[in-house]
């Protein structure tokens, strides 16, 4: 997750011009959300004439949606906590002061973000403020998971997931610094890396992107899909090989300036390879090709999105609210999932 005003501070550390990220007007949202057709494909992704509606609002800027005993869990990234939803709409606060911060400060982006439930039970969840991944127990109390790599503390890390070999991989951009993120004294890693956690051992496997935020695989886990938050905004893929080596990357989807409000952040695949990715103006369904065959668009910034219930049931992470919609697809769940 990136604000307009890190957005700005990210250019500047970088040492571009804010042009890449601040090109895309300030273009008037939709109304009401809607689904649009840019494929006769889509048909068989989503349902002509499928509607949105809007479960729950009220929150600062909603992220890391997880479907978790018959609940989606959520975090409120500006609002430092971490949440449920039931299907009905009715909203309980899970954890205060989730991102792990003592006296945050008000508005920044130091909640919790991505989640994910791991193999004994317990659920992974990003703290950004800490700057660490914790595990949260059944009874919801919080134990230290990963903070480091040879003894330097992580950026801050976002999404994550798990692989069926049991490695855990994630993303780790500076989004939760405050002094202009790669510039900021207080970061002690060169890069901004997606790293992958297995037997033990933490290995930065991807260090060229400038921002890697949303993370997935393709059904088979052959393939690793990473989204590029910016000044370059794209969806990159690799090959998986053995031991998690990657190899053969390759740009399915690149998003030109003025595309719309946002930009890549969370992912999800659907069980026939299709990648639903929040970018610039909504979310997209790409085939693993690079062909849109249609859009998702909000009357506020979508940020991510979770499959839940049998998998046909989406979740959006939309600013200020929660959404749900229909899938004909089923999507992929995450791999330990609870849906009691």
């Amino acid at each position: 997750m990136l604000t307009r005003f890190r957005a700005v501070l990210l250019a500047a550390s970088l040492g571009v011009a804010c042009a890449p990220l601040m090109a895309q007007p300030p273009s008037t949202p939709p109304a009401a959300p809607s689904v649009e057709r840019l494929d006769p494909a889509l048909d068989a992704v989503i349902a002509p004439g499928t509607s949105i509606e809007r479960v729950a609002t009220g929150f600062s800027f909603t992220e890391g949606p997880l479907w978790h005993g018959g609940k989606l869990w959520f975090s409120d990234v500006t609002g430092d906590k971490m949440r449920s939803v039931t299907p009905q709409g009715e909203v309980q606060e899970l954890i205060a002061n989730s991102g792990g911060l003592p006296n945050p400060p008000q508005g920044a982006s130091i909640g919790s973000n991505g989640m994910v439930p791991a193999p004994d039970g317990t659920v992974l969840m990003t703290q950004m403020g800490a700057r660490r991944i914790v595990r949260v127990n059944k009874d919801l109390s919080i134990q230290p998971f990963l903070s480091d790599y040879q003894g330097k503390r992580l950026n801050s890390p976002n999404d994550l997931i798990y692989d069926q070999s049991g490695a855990l991989w994630f993303t780790d951009p500076p989004f939760g610094l405050f002094n202009g993120m790669d510039k900021d004294p207080a970061k002690e890693l060169p890069f901004n890396a997606v790293f992958r956690y297995a037997d033990g051992k933490l290995e930065p496997v991807i260090t060229d992107m400038t921002l890697p935020n949303g993370i997935g695989f393709s059904p088979d886990f052959k393939t690793l899909y990473v989204g590029n938050y910016g000044p370059e905004m794209y969806i990159r893929a690799y090959q998986v090989g053995p031991d998690g080596k990657l190899s053969a990357p390759r740009e399915v989807i690149r998003f030109p300036p003025g595309s719309g409000r946002g930009g890549p952040d969370g992912l999800k695949v659907d069980s026939a390879g299709n990648i639903w990715m929040t970018g610039p103006g909504g979310i997209r369904i790409v085939t693993p090709q690079g062909k849109v065959l249609g859009q998702i668009k909000l009357p506020e910034v979508a940020a991510n999105l979770a499959f839940a219930e049998d998998g046909h049931t989406v979740y959006i992470t939309g600013s200020t609210s929660i959404y749900r919609l229909h899938s004909k697809v089923k999507g992929m769940l995450p791999l330990h999932v609870n849906a009691e």
